[in-house]
């Protein structure tokens, strides 16, 4: 049974033998990169990477359903860029106004 699902994988038009299985595959380092920059201080954020990431995974995610063959680890990792983007975003936006107001409100 295992054998067979792994030669079906093997076979299979967006499978380990053509670019549609390893550019996706290696696109998750992109993915890890974001994710490992949940540490990073919302300070040193950029506005324009996070929105590029954002747009890319969205529009990817679309794209990804709509070629043949249905590419899911494509999807994947484009719902994995546009939710750490967001994720991101949130934080800068965060960062720059909902605290920039807090401290307005102190020194009045």
């Amino acid at each position: 049974m295992a054998s067979s699902k792994l030669q079906a994988l093997w076979n299979h038009p967006a499978g380990p033998k053509t670019i549609h299985f390893w550019a996706p595959t290696f696109k998750w380092g992109l993915s890890i990169a974001n994710i490992a920059d949940f540490q990073k201080p919302p300070e040193n954020i950029s506005y324009l990477q996070q929105i590029a990431v954002t747009c890319t995974g969205k529009i990817w995610c679309r794209c990804s359903t709509v070629i043949t063959p249905k590419n899911w680890n494509l999807f994947s990792v484009n719902v994995a860029m546009a939710a750490t983007g967001i994720y991101q975003l949130t934080r800068k936006i965060k960062y720059d106004y909902v605290n920039e107001g807090e401290a307005a409100a102190e020194n009045e």
